[in-house]
Parts: C-alpha cells; structure tokens; sequence
C-alpha cells in the first residue's frame, strides 16, 4: 500500500432531477444542541496485506452507499444558512448541483498507525496523533467560529482512511443536522444500503417521513418575536482536564445495579453508574474548590433520546433525522435538586442518587418537551440558545448516552465496525459519554465486556481518582482518551 488520496464530490442519487432549490429547516429543538461539528469514528478490521482490488471494491461501495444514503437524509447536502421566509429562522439549504466531500486516503506503515496499535490503546484519540490526518477540515468537534451559522456551514463530510490491517471511516455531521440517535439512523441506513451494494442485492426501504420535523417546531410570527438571552460562554473557573476512558465490565454492572437498586421503585444500569460518578467525581472536584457550600445545589444534566417516548400519531419513524433529544437538567425540575453534601456524604445511600437521577429522565416528557419549545419559539434569534456544557459552574456533570447507536450490528457488506469512537482534539469539562458495549470480536473483556465511558476529568485529580478504591472497584482504567497528560 503505497501514500495517496483523492477527494470524490458526492451527488446524491438522482441529483440531476431535484428541484433547483429545497431548504430543509430546522425545528426548534434544533436550536437546542452544540453549536458544533460532530466526529464520528468507526474503525474496521481487515485483512493486511489489503489487496487493491478489495480495497477498490470498498471505496466503490462506500461511493454508492452514500450517494444512495445523501439522497434520503436530503439535509446532510446542504449549507447552514438564513431560511429564505425571512423570518429568522435557519435551514439546510440544498441546490441542485450542490456535493458532499468523500475523502480518501490510504496510509501505509510509517505514515500512519496500524489497526494493531489503534487497537492495544482501546482507539483512544491520542492513539489516532494529530486530528486533521482522519478529519475534514474544519469539521473537528469543539464551539468554534466555522460552526457558526454565520459562517454558514456545511452540514457534512466524509472520510476514509487505508492503515495497515484496516480502515477508520471518519463521518462528520454539524450537530443542527442531527443529534447522535439522528446519525445512528443515518449510519444503519448507509451499512444497509452499502450491504446491497456489496451484495448485489434489492436496496433498503427508506421512510421519507423521516425528515418531517413539523411535529417538533414551533412557528411564531416575526412581530411577536422577542428578543432572548447571549451565547452562552465558557465558565471562567474550570481547570484543565483531559478525556480519561474508563470500563464497566458487565458483571460489575449488574452488581452495582443490585447495591443502587432502592427498596421501591425502579432504576436502570445507566441510573447506577452515573450516581456512582456523581458521587466519586464530586468528591474529588471539591478539592479544588474547597470554598463550595455544602448546602448549595449541583447541577445534574442528561441528553434524553425522544424518538420513543413521544406519543405521536403515527409514531415518530426510529430514523428520523435531527434532534430529537431533550436536555434534562436539574435546575428546570419540579423535582428537589440535591445539594453538594447529599451527593458527597457517606449517609446519603447511592440508591438516592440513583432515584433522582431516574426521576429527571423521567421527566424528560413529551410535555415538557412541548412545554420547552412553546417557551423557545418565541425567541428571535434562537441560534444563541445552543447547549454548551462547558458554560455550567464547576462541579456539574453533563451525561451524553450512546448506548443505543449499535454501531457493531451496522453490516456494511464488507465488514460491521469493530470500534466506535468520537475523537476529541479539544476537552469539555463537566461531560461525560458512555459508549454502547463493543460486542465485535476482540472485544477485551471478552463476554464480560461492558460499557466504556469517555469523561472529562481535571488533572489536578486524575491521581487521586485511579487511587480511589471506591471508584477502582468498578471501573477499569483504559488510559487517556485526550489530552496533554502522558
């Protein structure tokens, strides 16, 4: 395998009959993510040497399955800009003639790191070196000005890199485009479509209902429109941190299920393992702020998935594109927060923590979702509402779950992932992932293998924490996902 690359335009299929123009625009819950790129990494196993003929066939499915996939997930074409209403609002902004970029690239040994050593450091970012080798610029994740609508973004990108004993294929989103459940759709309907390629086979149905978001917008008059807040900022008292990634091996979780379970109610595996975090990470943290009141309230937050728990008819489609995702956070909650010595102390049981935890994603309704847009819609410039976790006071915690994503049953006729990852070039502090559980083969743990998590940790208590037996029992250290700490 000798150094190149190249770069294909993508048209989706059928481009030569699409209207000149289609503005796909945003519902309002769109306004409500990051205001960033999104980076999904998906790494697969495959034989090395590779032959060019193999590889060939793969760039040439990969080619089909996403002009076949563009033509369906329609906004993914498109460019962040003014809805021509002129109402305020935004759109993705699709022409006739308009491409998608597929980057190709393939890297022998000594020009980039083998699957094999990808593999050895659990497919860290830091194992993956500088970024923009894997990335298309300017699409890494991070609040940056090329994310901005202003500068008018385009909603995707793709990337496929050669290694030795394998591929990464990097898939880049602007997040107003989709949340990770909308790419998790994306992302099965491209593994289907490519396996029809690959196979020769009949193409996948598609529901085209899944880019009807009228369901998930608000429509307000210009004149009744109101001004509303300032982008939020980074909060100037964080300290640096770094990705440190962590797993829960399955048996560990059922037994930390089993001590968090309370004597009434109910909570899941997610509502155990979180509370276990809250509990651990503050303890630690208010080492650095020492000054912080026991009494005060910390802030919980959760990005809940809302493609099941709306009760529309018809249903939601499971693919459907977007966000559709509601912030659950503890200081919009009819529910009591918990203050810094209810998560810290050795009185309060972690059946509590656990409870509350479950009563916030309860609460994650379709009325307060519909409460939250009615509330937003009226809000002139709604791209300054996005959510930035970093912009919350030291000591909150901000989980994104990505359990139901099932990147390893993606079948893309060549080969299903053997790893997913979302890699960072930058830290958010305050943010924790958990990953879906790798059940590829060489899974680590084997059939043990659980959960992995990514979580911004300060490095002031990084030590402290991979010291803390009360943490260690649990979760195994991976090494650092990103950061500067060696």
């Amino acid at each position: 395998m000798t150094p190149s690359s190249k770069i294909i335009h993508l048209h989706p299929q059928g481009w030569e009959n699409d209207p000149a123009d289609e503005y796909f625009k945003l519902s309002t819950l769109d306004y409500c993510v990051g205001q960033v790129y999104t980076n999904y990494a998906l790494f697969f196993k495959l034989p090395s040497p590779l032959p060019t003929d193999h590889a060939d066939n793969i760039i040439a499915t990969l080619q089909r399955g996403l002009e076949i996939t563009l033509s369906q997930c329609r906004q993914l074409c498109g460019t962040l800009s003014p809805h021509p209403s002129g109402d305020g609002s935004l759109c993705f902004h699709k022409t006739r003639d308009s491409t998608v970029e597929f980057h190709i690239q393939s890297l022998p040994a000594g020009n980039g790191p083998p699957f094999a050593d990808l593999q050895s450091q659990h497919f860290a970012s830091r194992s993956l070196g500088d970024m923009s080798t894997w990335c298309v610029a300017p699409m890494t994740y991070g609040e940056k000005p090329e994310a901005h609508p202003s500068s008018q973004p385009k909603a995707s990108a793709f990337k496929l890199s050669f290694i030795t004993g394998g591929a990464v294929f990097m898939m880049h989103h602007h997040h107003y485009a989709n949340d990770v459940m909308g790419w998790a759709g994306e992302l099965h309907q491209l593994a289907e479509n490519c396996a029809a390629v690959w196979n020769d086979t009949s193409l996948p149905s598609w529901d085209k209902s899944c880019l009807g978001l009228s369901r998930l917008t608000v429509e307000v008059p210009p004149e009744q429109q109101v001004d509303g807040p300032v982008s939020p900022a980074k909060h100037p008292d964080h300290k640096r941190a770094s990705w440190l990634l962590f797993h829960l091996p399955k048996s560990k979780t059922a037994e930390l299920k089993a001590l968090a379970y309370p004597d009434e109610g109910y909570i899941s595996s997610y509502d155990a393992y979180t509370a276990l975090l809250w509990g651990v990470l503050t303890k630690h943290r208010l080492k650095l702020f020492p000054d912080a009141n026991p009494s005060s309230t910390l802030l919980w937050g959760e990005a809940v998935d809302m493609r099941r728990r709306l009760k529309y008819s018809p249903p939601i489609p499971a693919r459907i594109q977007g966000n559709v995702v509601h912030v659950a956070l503890s200081a919009q909650s009819v529910v009591p927060p918990l203050t810094v010595q209810d998560v810290v102390s050795a009185e309060v049981p972690l059946s509590r923590l656990a409870g509350y935890i479950r009563s916030l994603t309860n609460g994650a309704t379709q009325a307060s979702m519909e409460a939250t847009l009615a509330a937003i819609a009226p809000i002139k410039d709604k791209s300054a509402l996005f959510l930035r976790v970093d912009s919350f006071p030291p000591l909150s915690n901000f989980i994104s779950d990505w359990r139901d994503t099932n990147h390893c049953e993606a079948d893309f006729g060549f080969g299903k992932p053997f790893a997913f990852r979302f890699p960072f070039d930058t830290v958010t502090n305050g943010l924790a992932i958990v990953y879906p559980v790798r059940s590829s083969e060489g899974a680590p743990a084997g059939e043990d293998e659980g959960n992995e998590f990514s979580i911004a940790i300060e490095d002031e208590i990084r030590e402290d924490l991979l010291k803390d037996e009360e943490w260690t029992k649990w979760f195994e250290y991976r090494g650092v996902d990103a950061g500067d700490l060696e």
